[in-house]
């Protein structure tokens, strides 16, 4: 028995130990009208995708994209999620995208670095799901930005800077 105990410890002492890396998931159907729309408006894109690693977790972005803004002369960073809502049901497919924007916000916010987190979605979703009240509420208090682009034309339509409103 003394065999088996000494096996078994080397055995567990050969497994690494445990990361929190989030595989790679499949990207959105929008994600390349999403990213040449940013293109086309003079962002350049940074990393696709953008990994946020913070002590033992890596959590991945669709992307990061830099623009140098003229005004300031300043290079303005933002973080983008790309979310097609394809699933049946739309509010818990939104939720889980308002879990996972939050977590790529705070962890971002720990390490310190001031990168904005926009959800990217196209305006037939935004148009037809986004204008409810009950929406429009959740919205507004994860305080979520939102990045609306026509698909068709690969274009961005419209940047929504919700904030947070506590009562």
């Amino acid at each position: 028995m003394l065999g088996f105990s000494v096996i078994m410890t080397t055995f567990l002492n050969d497994i690494p130990p445990r990361q929190s890396i989030v595989p790679m998931a499949r990207r959105d159907v929008i994600h390349d009208a999403v990213k040449e729309a940013l293109i086309k408006d003079g962002w350049r894109i940074t990393a696709d995708p953008y990994r946020i690693v913070y002590k033992d977790a890596t959590l991945e972005a669709d992307m990061r994209a830099d623009k140098l803004i003229a005004a300031t002369r300043e290079n303005h960073s933002i973080i983008i999620e790309v979310k097609s809502f394809l699933q049946r049901s739309f509010i818990h497919e939104f939720l889980a995208a308002c879990g996972q924007y939050q977590a790529y916000s705070f962890l971002l916010q720990e390490k310190g670095q001031t990168e904005a987190v926009y959800m990217a979605v196209s305006d037939v979703v935004y148009r037809n799901e986004f204008r409810s009240d009950a929406v429009q509420v959740l919205v507004r208090r994860f305080g979520l930005r939102l990045l609306i682009v026509d698909t068709e034309s690969e274009a961005i339509v419209q940047w929504v800077e919700s904030s947070i409103t506590v009562k």
